[in-house]
């Protein structure tokens, strides 16, 4: 069934935003992936230190699910690799990659999602595992707010190959949507989160809309329980047709019976 909503879009909400996942929510396939692969075509490092980056993404797009440990050891790979360059090295060569590997990897229906939001007034981050200085070309190149990734210590304009915090993934999401809306006066009830994977779990629940976005099995079945809305651009498959008005037409519900529970505004 198809749902056609004709509603006028709502004035802007100074606290309201949407947070995007990016691997295989924003983009086809591991952002990382990606980035190695374009790191090995400048002979940053070799093309058999790929092979394991390639195993990863195999099973990432075959399974259609994350795999944490994998993840954690691709982190780990490329932090040793760039470990010793230059900082603004690495941040142009991450220009010239978005352009020839990522760019034509963006899913187009995610990006209208976010376009949606950007037009209502609101603000629109990535929230994402990859090394932050994609993260945020990624951004600046889709028009958005900006990008919370993954942080690599620097000293003098040189990567050490140590993390600054942990992996920006599962739990860290969440935690860090949370001091986000603090220093940007977002309510959280009247955001939206967009993932493909159960890992976002956190992320996704620390919101007053979840939508299932490409879902892996796991978020699939945890979407249909929770009633949370499914979008597949993958198959062609058709989810129902809310528009963003209804979206923040819910999340401004949600926030209001939370109000009145609760007695005083969650942030």
């Amino acid at each position: 069934m198809t749902e056609t909503v004709v509603e006028r879009m709502p004035a802007p909400d100074p606290t309201a935003a949407a947070f995007f996942d990016v691997d295989n929510t924003m983009i086809m396939g591991a952002s990382i992936f990606h980035l190695a692969r374009g790191l090995v075509e400048r002979k940053f490092f070799r093309t058999a230190d790929l092979l394991g980056f390639a195993w990863k993404q195999v099973k990432f797009r075959v399974l259609g699910r994350e795999d944490h440990q994998g993840i954690e050891d691709s982190r780990e790979q490329l932090l040793s690799f760039v470990a010793g360059r230059r900082t603004d090295e690495l941040a142009a060569l991450c220009e010239e990659i978005f352009d020839s590997r990522i760019a034509s990897r963006v899913w187009p229906g995610t990006r209208s999602l976010a376009q949606l939001h950007l037009a209502a007034g609101q603000r629109v981050w990535l929230v994402t595992a990859a090394p932050v200085e994609l993260a945020e070309i990624i951004a600046r190149r889709l028009g958005l707010t900006g990008a919370l990734g993954t942080v690599g210590e620097r000293e003098n304009g040189v990567y050490t190959g140590r993390l600054v915090g942990g992996l920006m993934h599962g739990q860290a999401k969440a935690d860090a949507l949370r001091v986000l809306a603090e220093r940007e006066g977002l309510n959280l009830a009247n955001c939206v989160a967009y993932s493909d994977s159960h890992n976002d779990l956190p992320m996704l629940s620390a919101v007053g809309t979840a939508i299932a976005v490409n879902p892996d099995s796991g978020l699939r079945e945890i979407a249909r329980t929770r009633g949370w809305e499914i979008r597949d651009f993958r198959t062609g498959r058709k989810a129902i047709k809310i528009g963003l008005p209804t979206i923040l037409a819910t999340c401004a519900l949600a926030a209001a019976i939370t109000a009145v529970v609760a007695g005083r505004r969650r942030i």
